[in-house]
């Protein structure tokens, strides 16, 4: 299976203190295994540092069912909870290699602030996160697991 990550810079080897913390997983490694989101992510890195980077790596998808993970099915209550707890500095998945699961979409900091404040609920909170596009992420959080499965392929400027 092939995954991307964007970025603005190409990245042959992984390493997780790089990472920020208060991501959807927590602090990790962010790959797709769909180009076009990872297409995104980079072109974001355009605006701010001049260019954008898709890496592309390998890693057999045999090998996830051997590593302890944490798989998010749909948006649901436990992805809500999971994601919330994460944005907010509390990585409850640490003791995960890897966590697969949806990306929440671009109103994530407006919508998780709304939900804490009881504005709104579980339920509008999870709807409103949503991405209208099939989307996946597979968020690396254990950098030994990375160096031994994850192999760097290539590399792609964005324009």
């Amino acid at each position: 299976m092939i995954l991307y990550h964007g970025s603005y810079l190409t990245i042959k080897k992984p390493d997780l203190s790089f990472s920020r913390s208060t991501l959807d997983f927590g602090r990790g490694f962010y790959t797709t295994p769909i180009k076009e989101q990872a297409k995104k992510w980079s072109k974001r890195f355009i605006k701010v540092k001049g260019q954008g980077i898709i890496s592309a790596f390998e890693i057999d998808k045999n090998i996830l069912s051997s590593l302890n993970c944490l798989s998010f099915e749909s948006y649901s209550e436990e992805w809500l909870e999971f994601i919330v707890s994460c944005r907010t500095g509390n990585d409850i998945g640490a003791k995960y290699q890897i966590i697969i699961g949806g990306i929440a979409n671009d109103n994530v900091f407006d919508t998780i602030e709304e939900y804490l404040q009881g504005y709104r609920t579980k339920e509008q909170a999870i709807s409103r996160l949503r991405f209208d596009k099939p989307n996946i992420q597979y968020c690396f959080k254990e950098q030994q697991a990375m160096d031994k499965y994850l192999q760097f392929v290539s590399s792609e400027e964005m324009k």
